[in-house]
Order: structure tokens, then sequence, then C-alpha cells
């Protein structure tokens, strides 16, 4: 069963390109980071959630189930955000943040719809639920992302659209994922709970990606996560059309 939060005030609708500035690279790779996605496409699932929930930590465990699934980064990136709705309910999620709410709500003004809830999955940009094949339908083929980390923070990005493909304004977003977290909750719907967490995002930045000479590039300086102390680190990245939310193509890895 699904909860839905009670109306607030709305968020406008927009996507947070704001880049904080980069305080230090402890939790970076000491050598060079790279990903790439091949040329077909790599499915985006995320999930809205909160610790605030009480609906919402089965969904966190499916969620944490996929990284010991086979096409985890090949066929699909997996992402939670932690929307803050639900902060003055009783306990502060310390993952939740305002932009993965405005997120949020941006999707779900594209379904048609001016409210939210949670647990709330969507998959390449569509509202989803988990029993469905999170491959992307064969023969579907957007062409290659590559990604490279360097440990000064700078993020470079690739891609190469396929033959044939409409020369659109493009942007590329890329996250940063937490796995290995546990909270104790001590207030709210989940007091007496310790909820774990995989793939939560910790940070969120974007760029335009201007297209020349048939592929689009991007440079990006990361922002620092607000909560860098992770057992395991992943990095994901997906391009969009400009002003869309649908996942164009995605990749991702692990980072440690």
């Amino acid at each position: 069963m699904f909860h839905l939060p009670a109306r607030f005030s709305n968020y406008d609708k927009l996507l947070v390109a704001g880049v904080l500035a980069l305080a230090g690279t402890s939790w970076l790779r000491a050598d060079e980071f790279k990903c790439s996605s091949g040329p077909a496409r790599v499915a985006v699932i995320e999930l809205y959630t909160s610790e605030g929930c009480s609906s919402c930590p089965p969904a966190d465990r499916w969620l944490e189930a996929l990284r010991n699934q086979r096409g985890l980064w090949r066929d699909f990136v997996p992402i939670g955000f932690h929307v803050n709705y639900w902060d003055n309910l009783g306990w502060k999620d310390r993952f939740a943040a305002r932009q993965f709410t405005e997120r949020q709500y941006a999707l779900a003004a594209a379904w048609g719809s001016s409210s939210v809830y949670t647990p709330c999955f969507a998959l390449d940009g569509r509202e989803w639920h988990p029993g469905a094949d999170l491959r992307a339908p064969e023969g579907d083929s957007p062409g290659p992302l590559s990604v490279i980390l360097g440990d000064d923070g700078i993020c470079h990005v690739r891609f190469v659209p396929a033959a044939g493909a409409p020369a659109l304004a493009l942007e590329v977003h890329v996250v940063l994922l937490g796995g290995g977290y546990a909270s104790k909750v001590t207030a709210g719907e989940n007091r007496g709970e310790v909820l774990h967490h995989e793939f939560v995002a910790l940070a969120l930045a974007d760029a335009r990606m201007p297209l020349e000479a048939g592929a689009a590039m991007a440079e990006l300086k990361l922002p620092v996560p607000a909560n860098p102390g992770a057992e395991r680190r992943a990095l994901a990245a997906w391009v969009t059309r400009g002003g869309r939310l649908e996942p164009v193509q995605a990749t991702g890895g692990w980072l440690n």
C-alpha cells in the first residue's frame, strides 16, 4: 500500500543545476574512474522514498537486492532519491533533499498528476511498479555514453547518438551513490527500526551537452556528498533531451 503525503507548497518544476564547490576529494578513487554503456539502451530505475514513511522499507529492500543482479550497470542503473516532505512528521531523513522532491514533482507533472507519494518507482521516466523486466526493449540502441572521472572531481562525459538520431539539445545528469548505510530510527512511523539503504543519491549535478561532429560532450565538477561515510560508492549518469526527464541513455559503475 502506498502512502500519500499531506498537501504542502508546490515546488517549481525545474532541474536543479547548482553544483557545490568541491571542498575535498577524499570520497573519490585514487585512480581514474571510467564507465560506458555500449550502444544498447541502459534503463534507469528511480525510487522515491523516505525514512519517515512506514511503507518504504520493503521498496528500499527491493532496491537493495539489485546489487546482486547480473544486469546491474549493464542493463539498468538504480537510484534511490530520498524526498523531504516526510521530514516534519516526526523523523528527519538525513538523505532527503529538496532537489530530489522537486524532481519527483516534475516527473509527476509529466504523468499528469499534481501530487506525489512514497514509495514511488519510475522506469525511464515512466511511473512503474516492480515485477516487470528491468531491461530496455531489444533493438533500442540510442548510442554509447561514456564517463571519465578524475581524482580531481572533474567528470568528462561523451555521448555519441546513433546514426539518424535527431540533432536535439542534450543534457547530462550525474549522481553520486552510496550504499551500506544503516539508520536507527528513533521517531516517526518507523520508530525502533534499523533501515538499510543501497544506491542512495548523495549529490546530483547536471550540465548541457553541446553536439559537435556527431558527439555530445560535457565537463562538470561533481558536488561533495553530504553523507560521505558509505561502505560502497558508485556513480551513475544519464542523458536526456533538453528540458525533458526521460533518459535517452545511461551508464554507471562502482567507485570502490
